[in-house]
């Protein structure tokens, strides 16, 4: 409407646009798709035993459990204190070798740096399989390969990592731009000058972020290995829970969240600091 008039005869007669629909109507193969993907999730549902009523009716366990807790028993926190540490040299460890041994591997695996897409398939290959192999398997078998300890514990973790820095590490690279890349190879650099010198640089915040939630999260990881041997404090809980030394097991699960957090501060503090 203009401003003290009617609308004039044009634009009244002018046809409005039609608005989109908000959703597409799916076809009939896509909705088939659909329904099954909704059939499974029930069926889902229904196989992982979801009970509203066991989980009301189990509460006051977990009530009863933590008032058995507390207070916390400070008796072992010698040896309880030693093992934290022995965890977190795990996960540092088996991160830093983890995240130097993924670099050669995350340039296989990335298609415009790989030497031949034989080589491409094989590197990628190889990250999938570390990544699909849960950490507490590859624990299993160092186990078995270098028996019972820490070092069993950082040889999975290292695995792992390259696993997960792997993958990311690529995705990272292949998302570099071509063109200092092309230039550098135009002016003759040989493929490791044009790595390091374009690649990397372009990469390193997105190494650097990667290679920080890796030592989180193999930090989190280290305190399962040592359920099966694999050293660190897990061995210290799965003991403590086992002889029902319930304010023993309140020390060490505090000890371990304050161990997860502290990593998680610093890893964040210098994420901040560094990128």
């Amino acid at each position: 409407m203009t401003p003290g008039g009617p609308i004039p005869a044009a634009a009244a007669a002018r046809p409005t646009a039609a608005l989109p629909p908000r959703f597409e109507r799916p076809g009939a193969l896509a909705f088939l798709i659909y329904v099954v993907a909704l059939a499974f999730f029930v069926l889902a549902i229904e196989g992982s035993r979801i009970s509203v009523t066991g989980f009301l009716e189990g509460l006051p366990h977990m009530g009863d459990l933590f008032v058995r807790m507390i207070p916390p028993d400070l008796s072992r926190i010698a040896p309880i204190g030693q093992a934290l540490l022995e965890t977190f040299q795990m996960a540092l460890v088996g991160t830093a070798l983890g995240v130097a041994l993924s670099l050669p591997l995350a340039v296989c695996a990335t298609s415009r740096l790989s030497p031949h897409p034989a080589v491409y398939y094989l590197a990628r290959g190889l990250i999938s399989w570390f990544r699909t192999v849960p950490d507490l398997v590859w624990a299993l078998f160092f186990v078995v390969t270098v028996g019972l300890g820490p070092f069993a514990g950082t040889l999975a973790l290292m695995v792992d990592t390259m696993g997960f820095c792997g993958k990311f590490f690529a995705e990272a690279m292949e998302e570099t731009e071509p063109g200092p890349q092309e230039a550098l190879s135009a002016l003759g650099a040989s493929r490791s000058g044009v790595i390091c010198s374009a690649v990397f640089p372009a990469a390193l915040p997105s190494f650097i972020n990667t290679a920080l939630f890796s030592l989180e999260k193999a930090t989190r990881s280290s305190v399962v290995l040592g359920l099966v041997g694999a050293g660190g404090i897990g061995i210290e809980l799965k003991v403590a829970m086992d002889l029902f030394e319930y304010p023993t097991a309140a020390t060490i699960i505090i000890c371990i969240f304050a161990l997860v957090l502290l990593v998680e501060r610093l890893s964040s503090y210098l994420r901040h600091r560094i990128i």
